[in-house]
């Protein structure tokens, strides 16, 4: 088992460079398998997840080679396979297999995928999407069999803005007979991304981004070349920890487009941004204001961020009210914070937290991916050590974590038990 070792309240002065999207690339390496060519991503994350997609490419005879942050990836022989448990429940992402598979087979097997425990995240707006283009699903033990004789377009009305569903179904529709409209469809900056690889392949996809797609089946996809945009969800989490400790501390590789929200509320909170094209300069504040966040899908406040900024909130004079509205378990974090000091009161799926507190470094856990970046801020802020167990999780969404950070003044170290 990993532990994270942080000596708090560290002055950060120096770059960080922003990677790649992990929420992206564990779209795009599945999206591989609709391509009859070869496919090359770049400012690709060397993070456990992108392995892991890649170990499931391998059970498919897809050739992979990864070097120099970029993936070369030939399907020219693939096949179709199960996906078995064992793979399937190390990331949710995992799920992506199930459109493509069944958009370039007519068949998709595949164990119910795992990740973090944030709560419920069920796919049934996956699974009725692929009915209504024509498939049939059976759980067997655990595992989703879909089938389908052909696949025809359809108007697919999605209940919410998922994310998930979003790409699962344009994935499966790409090579469906006829026309396909994605009715609220999420707009992620991710989403994007993956509709330009597919188009890049010879998919026709048109309004990525809004909330309204429309995809052209096509009968073949061909070669395919895409960069993965930057990570947004890294990028915001280097910004709260700069607005606390940052003296000069550039974080660079962003696009400010994706980061609306987030910059918006850390500059209501205070917070010292300078935005110059793609890079942003970062200062310590010494008093921060409460503010009130939500959590919402795209532009709005993103679920990815909200632990961390919960986080920040403790030192912001006055009371912050702070809503989750994604999901509902993204609320585990808090008790280490008030453990570390913070005075947080919790009430289901909101929490009123009070500043400015001081933290002291403990012993803690990272329950889940975001969990794990909230008490990577606490401890950065912290006085004293701070010791975080169960980093596998962290280390699934933060490319050289570690390296990045200790450059640019930390002290943060892995430890294995």
């Amino acid at each position: 088992m990993k532990k994270l070792i942080i000596e708090g309240k560290r002055e950060l002065t120096g770059t960080i460079k922003i990677s790649g999207a992990k929420n992206s690339i564990v779209a795009l390496i599945p999206a591989t398998i609709l391509s009859d060519g070869k496919c090359t991503i770049y400012n690709v994350p060397n993070i456990s997840d992108v392995h892991r997609l890649i170990d499931m490419l391998k059970i498919l005879k897809v050739k992979v080679k990864f070097e120099n942050e970029t993936l070369y990836i030939d399907s020219t022989n693939s096949i179709n396979a199960e996906i078995p448990e064992e793979h399937a429940t190390k990331l949710r992402a995992s799920y992506y297999f199930m459109g493509a598979l069944l958009s370039k087979y007519k068949h998709s097997e595949i164990s119910y995928p795992g990740g973090c425990s944030i709560g419920a995240r069920p796919i049934d707006l996956h699974i009725n999407g692929f009915n209504k283009l024509g498939a049939t699903t059976k759980i067997e033990d655990n595992k989703y069999k879909i089938t389908a004789k052909k696949l025809v377009g359809t108007d697919i009305f999605l209940d919410i803005a998922s994310v998930g569903a979003t790409i699962n179904l344009m994935l499966a529709a790409v090579k469906a007979k006829g026309i396909t409209h994605i009715y609220n469809a999420a707009k992620e900056p991710e989403i994007v991304n993956v509709s330009s690889f597919l188009s890049s392949m010879g998919a026709k996809i048109y309004g990525a981004g809004t909330g309204e797609i429309t995809i052209e089946g096509v009968d073949k996809l061909g070669d395919g070349i895409v960069e993965v945009i930057p990570d947004r969800i890294e990028a915001g989490t280097y910004l709260m920890i700069g607005s606390l400790l940052g003296k000069n501390l550039v974080i660079e590789g962003i696009v400010k487009e994706h980061l609306g929200s987030v910059i918006t509320k850390l500059k209501e909170a205070g917070c010292d941004l300078e935005i110059k094209g793609s890079t942003i300069n970062i200062n310590k504040v010494k008093n921060l204001k409460a503010v009130n966040v939500k959590t919402l899908v795209y532009p709005g406040f993103p679920t990815d961020l909200g632990q961390p900024m919960s986080a920040l909130l403790t030192q912001c004079e006055g009371e912050s009210f702070f809503e989750e509205n994604i999901y509902e378990n993204r609320m585990r974090h808090i008790k280490h914070l008030n453990a570390m000091g913070a005075k947080i009161k919790l009430f289901d799926r909101s929490a009123i937290i009070t500043g400015k507190t001081p933290l002291k470094g403990r012993n803690v856990v990272a329950t889940d991916l975001r969990a794990g970046a909230a008490m990577l801020v606490a401890g950065m802020i912290a006085e004293g050590t701070t010791v975080i167990s169960n980093i596998e999780h962290i280390l699934r969404g933060y490319e050289n974590i570690v390296e990045k950070l200790s450059q640019v003044g930390a002290s943060v170290k892995i430890m294995e038990e």
